[in-house]
């Protein structure tokens, strides 16, 4: 296991200003281990009183045990999709493949290459997710930037097939979603309502983010087909909110409500849960703002302790990675609100941390980003690991 990252991480980051520019993502950071408490850290109320006496919190302080190393040797992962079998299927971002994990051993097969991804800055294959009728129709949804747009295309897998040959040509279900240097957003996941989700970033052209006809700073909600969900709150539409500046984490909790993770610029990141049709200040407003026009985080972080990517919900709590902040964040949750401030782990242990998976029960799924150009990679990197958390 490796013990701390180099105190030249920080010296690196100050190389990658120009990817960094207006963008909290800017490099590594550091640090001991164990864990930290982020202040400030929670904010204005989300849910009606009613609503939150009748939950029972997590505990206040969690926990977090690496339980093993379950591969490495991974090159710029970004998605991580879950198959029933309990094998993973990740995301290389700039070499445009998908490949297989076995999860006792650790064997790498790939699936093949996505063609036309075009990788640039933040830019190329980033999120993975399974149809939800995948045990019959055997589909990957996978959202990556082209030499055009950022488009989300699903492609039918092949297990049967050679190594390498084992992806069908990508089908197309939503184009046109704005693409820049930074600020891609990327992830995608399907909601309890079987609906395909989809967090954008703004590209940098801060305009976008509150012009609900751009598909660019937003939440999307689409059928399995691309086409808006019924039930979206704006006519034939499929932004379901907006006033994002870069989303890249999606999850659900155990009562089905969406939270969703973003980059701020230079003060705030944010966790945000989301509601249907609301406007989430972008760019307005960064972290809490006194305008009730705009939908305040749960909670949120200097940009030096976080720059989050993905989340995922277990034992009471969201889980989110943080890349700049190289930590592992907890938000322990009452309702939708945080119920106590938010406790950091790994600090500086592995490096940038990209993607936070569930994989049932007290066990989560966690992929390290130290070769995406902001790290300082070691031997292993990158690689994903398997936690225990309370």
């Amino acid at each position: 296991m490796i013990v701390q990252r180099r105190a030249v991480t920080a010296v690196l980051a100050a190389a990658t200003l120009l990817l960094a520019a207006g963008c909290s993502d800017a490099g590594g950071g550091g640090g001991a281990g164990g864990s930290d408490t982020a202040s400030p850290s929670r904010t204005g109320p989300q849910a009606a009183p009613s609503a939150r006496a009748t939950e029972t919190a997590p505990p206040a302080k969690g926990s977090v045990k690496v339980l093993r190393t379950v591969a490495e040797g991974l090159k710029t992962p970004w998605g991580l999709a879950p198959l029933p079998d309990g094998d993973l299927l990740v995301s290389s971002r700039d070499e445009g493949t998908i490949t297989r994990v076995d999860s006792k051993t650790g064997k790498k097969t790939e699936l093949g290459e996505v063609p036309g991804v075009s990788a640039a800055g933040e830019g190329g294959l980033l999120g993975l997710a399974l149809s939800p009728s995948f045990a019959s129709d055997h589909m990957v949804y996978a959202y990556f930037t082209t030499d055009s747009d950022n488009r989300i295309a699903r492609m039918l897998y092949e297990e049967r097939k050679p190594a390498g040959e084992q992806l069908g040509a990508p089908n197309t279900v939503l184009r046109g979603i704005p693409k820049g240097y930074i600020h891609n957003g990327g992830r995608i996941a399907f909601g309890p309502d079987r609906m395909l989700y989809a967090g954008t970033g703004e590209t940098g052209e801060r305009g976008l983010a509150q012009d609900k006809a751009s598909l660019g700073g937003k939440i999307l909600r689409l059928t399995p087909e691309g086409e808006p969900a019924p039930g979206n709150p704006f006519p034939d539409s499929p932004v379901y909110s907006y006033g994002h500046r870069n989303v890249q984490g999606l999850a659900w909790d155990s009562k089905q409500r969406l939270f969703a993770s973003e980059f701020g610029q230079d003060t705030w990141d944010e966790l945000n849960q989301i509601k249907p049709g609301d406007n989430y200040g972008w760019p307005e407003a960064e972290g809490d703002s006194d305008d009730p026009a705009f939908h305040n985080p749960v909670s949120k972080w200097h940009t030096d302790d976080a720059s989050p990517s993905g989340i995922a919900y277990a034992e009471g709590s969201i889980w989110m990675a943080g890349l700049k902040g190289q930590r592992l964040w907890r938000v322990p949750l009452k309702g939708t609100e945080a119920a106590a401030d938010p406790q950091g782990f790994l600090k500086g242990e592995y490096g940038r941390l990209r993607t936070v998976v569930s994989a049932g029960g007290d066990k989560l799924w966690l992929v390290t980003s130290e070769t995406d150009g902001r790290g300082s990679p070691e031997s292993g990197d990158d690689r994903i690991l398997e936690l225990q958390v309370t």
